[in-house]
């Protein structure tokens, strides 16, 4: 059985979510971060040399990064849900989507608490943390404009792994201009698989409602 070693407000949450969304079984190691640093505990090394959250067991590997997570669990325990047809275009969006949440899109929330704390003197930081944030937030909210969800009408795992994205977004920014987004992030929230992921997982401060 999958174990989900969880750190509390991290990218983990989205697992428990995929995870839900098949109805396949887990456990779920639970760990909290340092009050003052939000650092993950040093436990963590014992699951995986990086210590980060997300990480998987499974059937004696353990399996780290969200993108390679979710791509093994959809594999392993999908059974052909929550994916394109491999030999279709939609699979080549599928892809794009599992690599950009982390390649591209995430890192302007990783700069801006960087970028805050050196206040004025991060001026000209701040400056392309806001760009990249308008440049990326506006072409995720392009790309669901006339769809519920990333690749049209129905969910998919690329959903699950840009989530995160999109509730740092509407934790963190004003998308009151971004409808599109907006919709979406309340879409995903709304779905019950999320809500039984956060009541597994425990309290969730980018969840919404």
């Amino acid at each position: 059985m999958i174990t989900v070693h969880h750190l509390n407000e991290s990218r983990s949450q989205r697992i428990l979510w995929l995870l839900e969304e098949l109805g396949v079984p887990y456990d779920i190691q639970f760990y909290r971060r340092d009050a003052h640093s939000r650092q993950a505990p040093a436990e963590l090394q014992q699951v995986h040399p990086l210590g980060k959250s997300p990480v998987i067991t499974d059937d004696g590997r353990a399996i780290a990064e969200s993108g390679a997570i979710i791509d093994y669990i959809v594999r392993h325990y999908g059974k052909g849900r929550l994916r394109p047809d491999p030999e279709s275009l939609d699979y080549d969006d599928y892809v794009h989507w599992l690599h950009y949440a982390e390649g591209s899109a995430s890192l302007p929330f990783v700069i801006l608490p960087i970028a805050n704390s050196f206040g004025k003197m991060a001026t000209p930081l701040h400056r392309r943390v806001d760009h990249e944030l308008a440049l990326n937030l506006g072409y995720i909210n392009e790309r669901l404009r006339g769809r519920d969800f990333l690749l049209g009408g129905a969910l998919t795992a690329a959903d699950v792994q840009m989530s995160f994205v999109g509730e740092l977004a509407a934790t963190f920014t004003d998308i009151s201009n971004l409808p599109e987004l907006a919709a979406w992030v309340a879409r995903f929230q709304a779905r019950p698989a999320y809500r039984k992921a956060i009541e597994r997982g425990g309290p969730y401060a980018y969840a919404k409602g």
